[in-house]
Protein backbone atom coordinates (compact mmCIF):
# COMPACT_ATOMS: atom_id res chain seq x y z
CA UNK A 1 0.00 0.00 0.00
CA UNK A 2 1.24 3.47 -0.90
CA UNK A 3 1.24 6.11 1.82
CA UNK A 4 0.60 9.53 0.29
CA UNK A 5 0.24 12.60 2.49
CA UNK A 6 -1.92 15.37 1.09
CA UNK A 7 -1.09 18.31 3.26
CA UNK A 8 -0.40 21.82 1.99
CA UNK A 9 3.39 21.34 2.08
CA UNK A 10 3.20 18.27 -0.18
CA UNK A 11 0.93 20.02 -2.66
CA UNK A 12 3.23 23.05 -2.83
CA UNK A 13 6.23 20.76 -3.44
CA UNK A 14 4.32 18.98 -6.25
CA UNK A 15 3.48 22.33 -7.87
CA UNK A 16 7.07 23.61 -7.63
CA UNK A 17 8.57 20.36 -8.93
CA UNK A 18 5.94 20.31 -11.68
CA UNK A 19 6.68 23.89 -12.67
CA UNK A 20 10.42 23.33 -12.91
CA UNK A 21 10.17 19.95 -14.65
CA UNK A 22 7.42 21.14 -16.99
CA UNK A 23 9.29 24.29 -17.96
CA UNK A 24 12.45 22.33 -18.75
CA UNK A 25 10.58 19.56 -20.57
CA UNK A 26 8.47 21.93 -22.67
CA UNK A 27 11.66 23.64 -23.88
CA UNK A 28 13.21 20.28 -24.80
CA UNK A 29 10.17 18.58 -26.32
CA UNK A 30 8.29 21.53 -27.83
CA UNK A 31 10.99 24.15 -28.36
CA UNK A 32 8.99 26.73 -26.40
CA UNK A 33 7.26 27.05 -23.05
CA UNK A 34 3.60 26.22 -22.48
CA UNK A 35 2.89 29.10 -20.13
CA UNK A 36 2.86 28.93 -16.36
CA UNK A 37 -0.27 26.80 -16.04
CA UNK A 38 0.70 24.51 -18.94
CA UNK A 39 4.19 23.95 -17.51
CA UNK A 40 2.78 23.05 -14.09
CA UNK A 41 0.24 20.63 -15.58
CA UNK A 42 2.84 19.00 -17.87
CA UNK A 43 5.30 18.68 -14.98
CA UNK A 44 2.83 17.24 -12.47
CA UNK A 45 1.40 14.75 -14.98
CA UNK A 46 4.95 14.00 -16.11
CA UNK A 47 6.02 13.36 -12.52
CA UNK A 48 3.16 10.90 -12.13
CA UNK A 49 3.95 9.25 -15.48
CA UNK A 50 7.67 9.07 -14.71
CA UNK A 51 7.03 7.57 -11.27
CA UNK A 52 4.60 4.98 -12.63
CA UNK A 53 6.92 3.97 -15.48
CA UNK A 54 9.91 3.74 -13.15
CA UNK A 55 7.88 1.51 -10.82
CA UNK A 56 6.55 -0.70 -13.62
CA UNK A 57 9.99 -1.13 -15.16
CA UNK A 58 11.64 -1.60 -11.73
CA UNK A 59 13.99 1.32 -12.32
CA UNK A 60 15.47 2.84 -9.18
CA UNK A 61 16.53 6.45 -9.72
CA UNK A 62 18.75 8.03 -7.10
CA UNK A 63 21.10 10.98 -7.24
CA UNK A 64 23.44 12.35 -4.61
CA UNK A 65 22.18 15.42 -2.84
CA UNK A 66 18.71 16.41 -1.78
CA UNK A 67 15.92 13.90 -2.62
CA UNK A 68 13.96 16.60 -4.45
CA UNK A 69 16.65 16.57 -7.18
CA UNK A 70 15.71 12.96 -7.93
CA UNK A 71 12.02 13.90 -8.02
CA UNK A 72 12.70 16.74 -10.45
CA UNK A 73 14.70 14.46 -12.76
CA UNK A 74 12.00 11.75 -12.76
CA UNK A 75 9.33 14.40 -13.35
CA UNK A 76 11.40 15.91 -16.17
CA UNK A 77 11.81 12.53 -17.90
CA UNK A 78 8.10 11.78 -17.55
CA UNK A 79 7.12 15.23 -18.81
CA UNK A 80 9.44 14.96 -21.82
CA UNK A 81 7.91 11.58 -22.71
CA UNK A 82 4.41 13.01 -22.29
CA UNK A 83 5.14 16.04 -24.47
CA UNK A 84 6.84 13.96 -27.17
CA UNK A 85 3.76 11.71 -27.36
CA UNK A 86 1.46 14.74 -27.51
CA UNK A 87 3.62 16.26 -30.22
CA UNK A 88 3.49 13.02 -32.24
CA UNK A 89 -0.31 13.12 -31.95
CA UNK A 90 -0.36 16.64 -33.42
CA UNK A 91 -0.77 18.75 -30.30
CA UNK A 92 1.44 21.79 -29.90
CA UNK A 93 1.60 22.69 -33.56
CA UNK A 94 0.38 25.92 -34.95
CA UNK A 95 0.75 29.58 -34.05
Amino acid sequence: MIDIRLDIDTIIIWILVGLLAGALASRVAMGRDLGLFGDIIAGVIGAFLGGVLAGLLHIKVSFAGHPIITEIIVAFIGAVLLLFVLRLLGFGRGK
